[in-house]
């Protein structure tokens, strides 16, 4: 398991989240930043009990195996669900297909964003 720390930056969707005791809680479901500012805001986390929100500063490191975070076992359930004016989600079949645009997007990971459905 590759534990080498690495940038918000290159975390995928999808990657483990752990407790401070190494337990996992759930999974990347997105980064919440501004690239205008290159501000790290946070992680969603999708869990059985749903979304929940990571706040930058409960984060301790980020491997490309998991997400080591400093929230206790007990404390996990009260995590608070994300909010905001919109929850978004990326639209994986933005860059489908042959075109220049698609070829971009999946070059450069720019992913295509739209509003949530629900959780």
């Amino acid at each position: 398991m590759d534990e080498t720390p690495i940038s918000y930056l290159a975390l995928t969707n999808g990657t483990p989240v752990v407790s401070s005791s190494g337990a996992e809680f759930g999974t990347v479901e997105h980064v919440l930043q501004d690239d205008a500012l290159d501000f790290f805001d946070g992680l969603v986390v999708r869990t059985h009990e749903g979304r929940r929100f990571v706040d930058a500063d409960q984060v301790r490191t980020i491997t490309p195996s998991r997400v080591h975070t400093s929230v206790e076992d007990d404390r996990v359930a009260q995590l608070p669900q994300p909010d905001g004016n919109a929850v978004l989600e990326a639209d994986p079949d933005e860059y489908d297909g042959n075109g220049l645009s698609a070829w971009f997007g999946r070059m450069f990971m720019r992913e295509h964003w739209m509003r949530d459905r629900g959780q």
